[in-house]
């Protein structure tokens, strides 16, 4: 018998959005993993605002909303808003009711320099990466370092004279700048869109954009995220985030250090050798600072193949999170969620090898 094409709305529903969403579905896991992290900030978020006063939007729901954001590749905070609102998946994920009413997309505008001065992005990332290693996920001896360029949100035509002051609007927003036959360079121009970006180019033969440079330690054992930083895009700055980061490692017997042929230098090479790291990182054509030992053995070998994965993060982070060019301002603030798009794909890595059976 043929069913009617009846548009008669139910006036009640007796389930809720946790009994539509399935359970095997991909979300559940990380949810779980991500509410034991906001547990373990509770200390931390209870600083950040006033005892007495109306109760504010609680951060916890402020995060897993970003966390679906970068999650699920949403380019602004008010198409995240408006997926909220008619999104059963997206409610349950945040905590909220079928009949809680969503919050105006100014409110993490209002709220994002109270997370940024608490740094709840590093906090976070650090959250979920103790929880990786109570699993036993991550290695404490092989690790690999590489960097990104993270385009800025900024114009080549915002880049000018220091001393000289932005030319006037002809007829629009976008004004008519001729910079051909121009030197241009960061110690005489300054974006006025960004002044923190930096002009720089990859490598020879690559176009000069205005950029930072985004930088991960990874662990080699699963490829997941040990630490991140951004700085600002320099020739140096691989390394120079690479010294910061690897002083962070709890140095053991054994340690070692892979990565590209950019951080084959002799004063890098020292740095590892005086702290007890043995460099694994590509070798120069000419001029290398390894030595032949370090290459012939068979760990160099495996550091070099397993360094690769280092590429997966940055093209999950520059794609699925949206970070190919920044949304943001400033280095804080690109800074902030640069790490926080790290943490996520550590969730996401940690889902899939919790669920992968074990042998």
């Amino acid at each position: 018998m043929r069913g009617f094409d009846s548009h008669q709305d139910g006036m009640f529903s007796y389930l809720s959005p946790a009994d539509r969403v399935p359970p095997d579905h991909p979300l559940r896991p990380i949810k779980a993993m991500v509410n034991q992290a906001l547990s373990d900030l509770w200390a931390e978020f209870q600083a950040m605002y006033a005892k007495v006063g109306r109760p504010s939007i609680a951060p916890e729901k402020l995060l897993r909303a970003l966390l679906l954001q970068v999650l699920y590749t949403i380019r602004s905070e008010r198409l995240l808003m408006e997926q909220l609102d008619y999104n059963l998946l997206f409610r349950w994920f945040v905590g909220l009711s079928m009949d809680d009413e969503v919050w105006d997309h100014s409110v993490f505008s209002k709220n994002r320099e109270r997370l940024i001065a608490s740094d709840v992005a590093g906090l976070f990332f650090a959250c979920i990466k103790a929880q990786a290693e109570a699993a036993g996920l991550l290695s404490d001896e092989h690790f690999t370092v590489d960097g990104t360029l993270i385009e800025a949100w900024a114009s080549l035509k915002s880049f000018r004279p220091r001393e000289e002051p932005p030319p006037p609007p002809t007829g629009g927003r976008n004004p008519e700048v001729d910079f051909h036959g121009e030197r241009r360079t960061n110690a005489t121009h300054v974006s006025g869109t960004d002044p923190e970006a930096r002009l720089f180019r990859k490598g020879l033969g690559k176009e000069a954009k205005l950029c930072y440079m985004g930088n991960v330690l990874m662990e080699n054992r699963h490829g997941l995220a040990a630490d991140g930083l951004l700085n600002q895009a320099t020739g140096t700055a691989e390394r120079d985030a690479a010294r910061e980061m690897v002083r962070q490692v709890p140095h053991t017997a054994g340690l070692t250090l892979g990565g590209d042929k950019n951080y084959d230098t002799r004063n890098f090479v020292d740095f590892l050798q005086q702290g007890g790291v043995a460099p694994h990182v590509a070798r120069k054509n000419r001029g290398s600072a390894l030595a032949e030992e370090t290459t012939r053995h068979i760990g160099y070998a495996l550091s070099q193949r397993k360094r690769k994965l280092v590429e997966q993060i940055f093209g999950w982070m520059k794609t699925v999170g949206y970070l190919r060019k920044t949304r943001h301002r400033g280095r804080e603030r690109v800074g902030w969620v640069f790490k926080f798009t790290l943490a996520a794909y550590n969730l996401v890595r940690m889902r899939k090898l919790l669920a992968a059976p074990t042998t």
